[in-house]
């Protein structure tokens, strides 16, 4: 579903949802109670790891990465989201336990955000929300899971264009390091691949 970014936040993000179900005007009014608009520069940490994260966030602009340090220091980047795209530290938000992870914005950003605490009260009021976020979650599971065989059976020029095909302003956002650590390659590699001419 393409959705006219120029509407604000909050429209965005409710044409989101009708369009996966029709919204109740008790639940919109519930959700535009608790919904917090937030500013915050490039680089700033949403979560960090050993925290909890406490809220799930919806991208009006911006761009934002999660990463990890392994045991050797080495940086792995394990997803990117953009305008559109519901941002959480997903195991620490769905658990309410520590994170493994760092979320960072790599631009500055405009969000929606509500809490876990908010977030189960509008399951809990209005039990047809459950389905909004079944399909949502669902949405992002298969992300990951087609990331995973992406990382398995696709040469890496191939993983990059596919990055590139969901994300075109992603050169724009992220360094080569980042690109190259969330497609499991070198930064030399990912040069290679930029440099050589398209077939």
């Amino acid at each position: 579903m393409e959705i006219p970014l120029e509407l604000p936040g909050e429209e965005i993000l409710y044409q989101i949802l009708h369009f996966i179900a029709p919204i109740s005007a008790g639940l919109r009014k519930q959700l535009s109670e608790y919904l917090k608009r937030e500013s915050f520069a490039k680089k700033h940490v949403l979560v960090r790891p050993g925290e909890v994260a406490r809220k799930i966030y919806f991208i009006r602009e911006g761009f934002a990465r999660a990463y990890y340090h392994d045991a050797d220091g080495r940086e792995h980047t394990t997803w990117f989201m953009g305008p559109g795209d519901f941002m959480i530290s997903v195991y620490s938000f769905f658990t309410q336990q520590p994170a493994a992870e760092k979320v960072e914005l790599l631009a500055d950003s405009q969000l929606l955000s509500i809490t876990w605490d908010q977030l189960q009260s509008l399951y809990a009021e209005h039990p047809e929300f459950n389905f909004h976020g079944r399909i949502i979650t669902q949405k992002y599971y298969i992300q990951s899971e087609e990331r995973a065989v992406l990382l398995r059976t696709k040469k890496p020029a191939e993983r990059y264009r596919m990055l590139l095909a969901q994300y075109p302003q992603l050169l724009q956002q992220a360094s080569l390091g980042q690109i190259a650590s969330f497609l499991s390659i070198t930064q030399e590699t990912l040069s290679r691949i930029r440099a050589a001419p398209l077939n």
